[in-house]
């Protein structure tokens, strides 16, 4: 064991490691993901069309809009800022990170923006089309068999390159500034201003980091709103067991098949203490929302907007069912040209084993009648 040496001679010690080279390659990475941002319009509200004598307003904030087409836009910018004001992003040195698909198809984006390589470790069942968008932005995919394994093998990758394991799973809740600057909670609050009912009575999200279900949260606290936060969980995931019963230690067996969320462990960027409600949804309701969605407004979305659809529309029936008015807002993830070979594909369905007739009848009824089956 050694010891670090003391002076004894009233010397002071300096040792200055600033780098005017480095330093002046992350200005120019900080000012280009910033300015990424500055050419982006806000994201679309959408309103998903219900009976207008039940007083009550459903909306969907349009997330595929974003340059790469997806909620994890946001993240991946937040993500490469916090990263690079660490230190921890490197010139010429690779970004890794663990992901099902849509997060590294933002980082890989976002590396390619500011010159770094990107290496995406994902589970080998990851969408054709996702895989495809990755390498379009100049990114590798590293696959694994178990998706489990995903976070140890990000790890030992960055040792062995030398890069940096950006771990959305921990850091998606502390990079996003919850507080405000045009974060998804303060822009659907802006969109609401001049809606009948301009604050929501619940938002509901959907878990893949839990960082922005911990964003919204966070931020109708701090501005002192009175919207609750739900969040839909799909099967094979463990955020719901380990909320309801506060075992952070909970796990599952298998990956989930609604890309995007749903997590084998409980991650430590979700917040269980923040949100007010959680539903467990099966898949197969799931893929009907999502299906629903098409029907009413002729837009294609990924599986995980359905599993917030859902949530939102059984939380419509209660408030009609109680006769309150007010709105919901829910959230579109991403688009679902990029899953035609999954959610859209009646032969994945049934290879699968799910049957989504009952769960599409529900929606149908529970649109005309107000009335949600039992």
């Amino acid at each position: 064991m050694s010891t670090t040496p003391q002076t004894t001679t009233g010397a002071t010690l300096d040792v200055d490691r600033s780098d005017p080279a480095y330093r002046g390659w992350l200005k120019e990475a900080v000012r280009k993901v910033q300015a990424d941002a500055n050419r982006s319009a806000d994201t679309h509200l959408l309103r998903f069309p219900l009976p207008e004598r039940w007083g009550i307003d459903l909306y969907l904030k349009d997330e595929s809009t974003h340059p790469t087409g997806s909620l994890k836009h946001r993240l991946a910018r937040s993500l490469f800022l916090y990263g690079l004001c660490n230190g921890w992003i490197r010139p010429d040195r690779p970004v890794i990170e663990a992901s099902s698909g849509s997060t590294a198809v933002s980082e890989a984006y976002f590396a390619k923006l500011i010159g770094v390589p990107f290496i995406a470790v994902m589970p080998r069942t990851t969408s054709a089309e996702k895989i495809r968008l990755i390498e379009f932005h100049g990114g590798r995919c590293h696959f694994v068999d178990d998706s489990r394994k995903m976070y140890e093998e990000s790890a030992r990758l960055a040792v062995e390159t030398g890069g940096h394991y950006m771990d959305q799973f921990t850091y998606a809740e502390r990079a996003t500034d919850w507080r405000g600057n045009n974060n998804i909670a303060e822009s659907i609050f802006r969109q609401l201003q001049l809606e009948r009912f301009p604050e929501p009575a619940w938002i509901v999200a959907t878990a893949g980091t839990g960082g922005t279900s911990a964003t919204l949260a966070r931020y109708v606290h701090y501005m002192q709103y009175d919207t609750r936060i739900c969040v839909a969980d799909p099967d094979n995931s463990c955020f719901f067991e380990g909320w309801t019963t506060g075992d952070p230690e909970v796990s599952c067996d298998c990956g989930s098949r609604i890309e995007g969320i749903g997590r084998p462990r409980m991650e430590p960027s979700f917040v269980p203490g923040a949100i007010d409600r959680m539903m467990k949804v099966p898949d197969a309701a799931s893929v009907a929302a999502v299906r629903a969605l098409e029907g009413a407004i002729g837009r294609k979305a990924g599986g995980s907007t359905g599993t917030g659809l859902w949530s939102a529309l059984k939380i419509v029936a209660e408030m009609v069912a109680e006769g309150r008015t007010g709105s919901v807002v829910t959230l579109l993830c991403d688009p679902g040209d990029r899953y035609l070979d999954k959610y859209y594909s009646d032969a994945w369905l049934g290879g699968q084993g799910l049957d989504i007739a009952p769960y599409a009848a529900t929606i149908d009824s529970f649109l005309v009648t107000g009335v949600w089956p039992g």
